[in-house]
């Protein structure tokens, strides 16, 4: 199978958006008048950002996922995404599923495939994303890292922990029942980008992240960014990992230490962790059961730089977690 072969019966779709889309030297995105694009770039490498087991099929949908949970954080709408592949092999043993679930993820959020570029190579997944953010009277309606203020609340959506859970079982650090690995294992793999969610945030949170690296690493970006500080309520944090064997009837499965480590830090969880004034609480909470979300307000803003961890008393906490980085 050629290059072009691959691409044609893998890849190529009937323009629905796009004013031209596979299979010319440029694709051709017309934003609506009143919009701003929004772009996204991430790579996914095998042995560092997924395991060589993984289907195929939930290589895909994670693949685009991760790009979608950056829209999210702006409040961008999904318009187009372009493809580069480089593949060991043109294998349609791992194409055809590996482009299913790529693409089913990409209708069921309305977004085509426009274009990319194939190379044979170790395999190494790398997804561009545009989105739509509204811009009205002239001021745009894009989430910001940098909006944050002091007297803020702070939100994260959905379950936080469970990916590395189940990647601390795949290294052999952890067991734990079944039915908890099979749980954090769908998180891992299959992770939800909260487009939804991000939309309906916008005129209401002022700032927002998407949580990939850890909970702990994203948002110092939006302290750093904001010119704020933080304090997050861990007895409220915790309870934010599904995957919990105490949970499933198994008792004392994770230390406490080991469940905040995976909360606070763990990473891959491609959640939302924004930021909201006290004032919104009620439209937040609208927001999360429009879209069928979690929300949990899990601390607030502070003038003074730095993120506070406190227990139930409101007692700092000595621990330090870092969040993944590629090169520290």
């Amino acid at each position: 199978m050629g290059e072009f072969d691959l691409i044609a019966r893998y890849f190529t779709r009937k323009p629905q958006r796009a004013a031209l889309g596979v299979g010319d030297d440029c694709a051709l995105l017309q934003p609506r008048p009143g919009t701003q694009l929004a772009i996204s770039s991430d790579m996914l490498v095998e042995g560092r950002h997924f395991l060589s087991t993984v289907n195929p099929a939930f290589l895909g949908h994670k693949a685009l996922a991760v790009n979608l949970s950056d829209l999210a954080a702006c409040g961008a709408e999904p318009l187009a995404f372009t493809l580069a592949l480089s593949l060991p092999q043109a294998d349609p043993a791992w194409l055809e599923p590996f482009s299913r679930g790529l693409l089913a993820l990409a209708d069921a959020h309305g977004c085509e495939l426009v274009g990319g570029d194939t190379t044979r190579g170790p395999l190494n997944i790398c997804i561009t994303v545009f989105g739509e953010v509204p811009v009205v009277a002239g001021r745009s309606q894009a989430l910001l890292r940098s909006g944050a203020r002091a007297g803020d609340d702070l939100y994260a959506s959905g379950t936080l922990g469970d990916a590395r859970l189940a990647l601390e079982v795949f290294r052999g650090n952890l067991s734990v029942p079944e039915a908890v690995f099979a749980q954090a294992r769908q998180r891992m793999e299959q992770p939800t980008p909260r487009v939804a969610l991000g939309q309906a945030l916008r005129g209401i949170a002022t700032a927002a992240v998407d949580v990939s690296d850890g909970l702990l690493g994203d948002l110092g970006h939006v302290l750093a960014a904001s010119g704020v500080g933080a304090c997050i309520d861990t007895s409220i944090a915790i309870d934010l990992i599904a995957s919990c064997a105490d949970s499933l009837g198994a008792p004392g499965t994770f230390s406490l230490n080991q469940r905040l480590a995976f909360v606070l830090a763990g990473g891959d969880d491609y959640e939302l962790a924004f930021t909201a004034p006290p004032s919104a609480r009620e439209a937040v909470m609208a927001a999360a059961r429009l879209t069928q979300t979690a929300v949990t307000r899990i601390g607030r803003i502070e003038p003074e730089p730095g993120l506070r961890l406190v227990d139930a008393r409101g007692r700092l906490l000595d621990e330090t977690y870092a969040s993944f980085d590629h090169f520290a």
